[in-house]
């Protein structure tokens, strides 16, 4: 029989993948890891992306619901961050095995930033 725990986190992380799998909710999150510690304000999200409030409330609203984003009330204001520590669980997830177990990958080739070119 399956490995329950290990079952419901790999559902989990499936969720909040397909979550990121959109264009629109994927520039949401680079975003606000750009805007990293502070984040950023609904209406600076939308101008800066050019997202109408309609639309951007709905994309911001399944982040937070996956635990991709945090939200904090600001005055009359929502503030949005990104939840770092889920996407490092995300990252950590999917390099574990390949950085581990048959070394495919480097962890320095997961973690330092490098340009690629296609």
């Amino acid at each position: 029989m399956a490995d329950a725990p290990q079952d419901e986190q790999i559902a989990r992380f499936a969720d909040m993948m397909a979550a990121l799998g959109t264009e629109t909710r994927l520039r949401i999150v680079r975003l606000l890891l750009s805007a990293h510690p502070g984040g950023l304000v609904v209406g600076e999200i939308g101008s800066e992306l050019g997202i109408p409030a309609s639309t951007l409330s709905h994309h911001l609203e399944k982040l937070k619901n996956e635990g991709l984003v945090k939200v904090r009330r600001e005055s009359t204001f929502l503030r949005y961050t990104a939840n770092t520590q889920a996407l490092q669980d995300i990252l950590a997830f999917l390099f574990a095995e390949c950085c581990t177990r048959n070394r495919a990958i480097s962890p320095e080739e997961v973690t330092c930033c490098k340009e690629h070119t296609p």
